[in-house]
């Protein structure tokens, strides 16, 4: 199991964006499939996106159409853009190496994440 390290989180209004990264420091990504996923206090953690070696992406219906997911191989690198966030996107954002392209939440242990907080 990899430990990658989630970053890019903060405070931001409605109709804002953030940029996420997800980065491991042995270097390990561009050898999975890459999910973002996230945990909303009182809820369960939820898929979010995810994105396979060959860049194949999966969305969760909620974060259509404002979220996208890519990957930068040659710095080993995983980015989340998320675009006219909700209050609802509030959460903490973790990442997570797959052994293939999926939303289901991986039984695993988790970092810290990144919290990121949508209000006015």
């Amino acid at each position: 199991q990899l430990q990658p390290v989630e970053s890019g989180g903060g405070l931001v209004q409605p109709g804002g964006s953030l940029t996420l990264s997800c980065a491991d420091s042995g270097s390990q990504l561009d050898y999975y499939s890459i999910g973002w996923y996230r945990q909303a206090p009182g809820k369960e953690r939820e898929g979010v996106s995810a994105i396979s070696i060959g860049g194949s992406t999966k969305y969760a219906d909620s974060v259509k159409g404002r979220f996208t997911i890519s990957r930068d191989n040659a710095k080993n690198m995983v980015y989340l853009q998320m675009n006219n966030m909700k209050p609802e996107d509030t959460a903490i954002y973790y990442c997570a190496e797959l052994p293939f392209l999926t939303l289901t939440v991986p039984l695993r242990s988790w970092g810290q994440g990144t919290q990121v907080t949508v209000s006015s």
